[in-house]
């Protein structure tokens, strides 16, 4: 028999592995997204070399390192345009991933992801709304505003419906967003058919998903807001793993299950919202990447939780690239990138896990 020591020795062994192992997948991602980013900023009608970008951020940090970029425009191209673009993509991905794992695991289902609860729904009423009212509303802020406050709002018509007896139920949210979203489907549907033509664009291209056009001042506003919110959803992780065991066992361990439910729906609520306010909705992402990093990493929200906020900067990251890239003088819209990409993605992961045995 194996003494006791033997097997202490052994289950600090792999705890020691494992955390290496997961040391180096972090920073793989962290590596793969910094050569995104710096190619990226290279590549477009202004082409500008990664050494020129290189220098051009060390002389804005202060630092006397590296070339600036040899075009009179090249400069401006940066910081005017691609950089803000860029660090927008990073935020959406990160806020989306991170509600999605949020969502998957504070309702113990792995389908869930932000959109389910009205998040992108709501923003997307709030937004057709404004275009159609016209006038000083029709603003980039005054549409970002209102897609901000109707998703809050419809996050909390959601979850006031699907309280009962003072606690809320996994299946009833799930069962009243999806019939929540369908009637701001609705909604959408008839607003896009009483607009005129301009406005029909406007809404049809909003609810695409873009992030052309960005500035900094957008960037300003999502920053903080998605800083606060993912290192408020680190605070869950643990919880989040008891949840996994289910809501009885989870309440025996002390888990407060419905004060812990609300608070994540409220980061959910917060973190989707900022992403589509500026950029409209964008898809599959808070669905498919907890899934591959779940695959990755395994299920433990201390590594899942970070690993997915990353995965999803570069999963934006990559697909605003292709965006800008993919055809000559055009700018694709970022959610039919992830939407071609994503839905064969997820189909594979599904047979993966069943070809497997996985249960879900």
């Amino acid at each position: 028999m194996t003494s006791l020591k033997d097997r202490v020795t052994a289950t600090t062994g792999a705890r020691a592995n494992l955390w290496t192992r997961n040391t180096a997948i972090i920073a793989l991602m962290l590596l793969l997204l910094v050569v995104l980013v710096g190619w990226s900023a290279s590549v477009g009608q202004v082409p500008i070399p990664p050494a020129e970008v290189f220098g051009s951020v060390m002389h804005h940090m202060g630092f006397d390192i590296g070339p600036m970029p040899a075009s009179p425009v090249g400069e401006a191209t940066l910081w005017e345009v691609r950089f803000p673009r860029i660090v927008m993509g990073l935020l959406v991905g990160a806020t989306l991933a991170c509600g999605g794992c949020l969502m998957q695991g504070v309702l113990a289902n792995p389908l869930a992801e932000p959109g389910v609860i009205g998040v992108s729904a709501g923003a997307a009423v709030g937004a057709c709304v404004t275009i159609v009212s016209g006038g000083i509303w029709a603003s980039v802020w005054g549409i970002a505003g209102a897609a901000f406050i109707t998703a809050l709002i419809t996050v909390a018509m959601v979850y006031a419906l699907s309280m009962r007896d003072g606690s809320s139920s996994p299946v009833m949210l799930i069962l009243i967003g999806i019939a929540v979203n369908a009637f701001a489907s609705g909604i959408i549907a008839f607003l896009t058919f009483a607009a005129d033509t301009n406005d029909r664009e406007q809404i049809v291209f909003w609810q695409l998903g873009s992030l052309q056009g960005v500035g900094w001042k957008p960037v300003w506003v999502v920053l903080p807001i998605a800083v606060v919110a993912i290192s408020a959803s680190m605070l869950l992780v643990r919880r989040l793993d008891l949840l996994s065991l289910g809501e009885i066992s989870a309440a025996a361990l002390g888990v407060p299950v419905e004060t812990v439910r609300r608070f994540a729906i409220l980061l959910v609520a917060l973190l989707t919202a900022a992403a589509v306010a500026f950029t409209g909705i964008v898809l599959f992402v808070g669905l498919v990447v907890p899934h591959v990093m779940r695959l990755i990493v395994g299920p433990r929200h201390l590594i899942l939780l970070p690993t997915s906020v990353i995965g999803g900067a570069i999963v934006i990251c990559a697909a605003d690239l292709g965006s800008r890239t993919l055809i000559d003088g055009a700018d694709i819209p970022l959610g039919v990138l992830t939407s071609l990409v994503g839905g064969p993605v997820f189909f594979l992961l599904l047979r993966r896990s069943r070809h497997a045995g996985v249960g879900w």
